[in-house]
């Protein structure tokens, strides 16, 4: 015997005839790598990007410049409400003398429209709520622009909204 015949004895094959029994282990063989490496792969990739996702940045956010943050729409502005003159809920009170302006989408015209249908429910609103505020209450005026928003929005207007308060004059005088 040569040394081809006891390799092929020790491979199961005794003779030409068989050969294609070893190709079938061998195709399993190559499956089960190909396989295992996916799998390794695919585990490598999903724990890499919950980490970066975790603790890194991500890369899909645009940074923003400072010339565009804090930036508003551009609005319309009724100021028909006039000056709103009354005193503070304090013990000793204050005069109040208030000038608001609500601001409305650019070109809305149903607003400005219903806004001067209700001026005087809004004379009241306003009055009476700067009459039941404190000085110290009205030293907030974020906190207040969007009491007034809020309550105007929920209560007085039904079709439209107002986006915006602002003050022309807010005056306090402690005496």
């Amino acid at each position: 015997m040569s040394d081809q015949n006891d390799i092929e004895m020790d491979a199961g094959v005794a003779d030409g005839s068989s050969k294609g029994a070893g190709l079938l282990p061998q195709l399993l063989k190559w499956i089960a790598i190909s396989l295992g490496a996916l799998i390794f792969i695919v585990t490598v990739v999903v724990i890499t990007v919950n980490v970066m996702g975790l603790t890194g940045r991500s890369t899909t956010t645009a940074p923003v410049s400072e010339e565009y943050i804090g930036q508003q729409d551009v609005l319309d502005w009724y100021q028909a409400v006039n000056t709103i003159q009354t005193r503070s809920a304090d013990t000793i009170a204050a005069s109040i003398m208030v000038d608001v302006a609500l601001g409305f989408t650019f070109g809305d015209k149903s607003t400005p429209a219903e806004l001067s249908s209700r001026i005087v429910e809004l004379r009241d609103f306003l009055r009476s709520f700067f009459n039941s505020k404190t000085v110290s209450e009205l030293k907030n005026e974020a906190k207040i622009k969007i009491e007034i928003r809020n309550y105007i929005n929920d209560n007085i207007l039904t079709r439209t909204k107002i986006r915006d308060v602002r003050f022309t004059r807010y005056d306090i005088i402690e005496q």
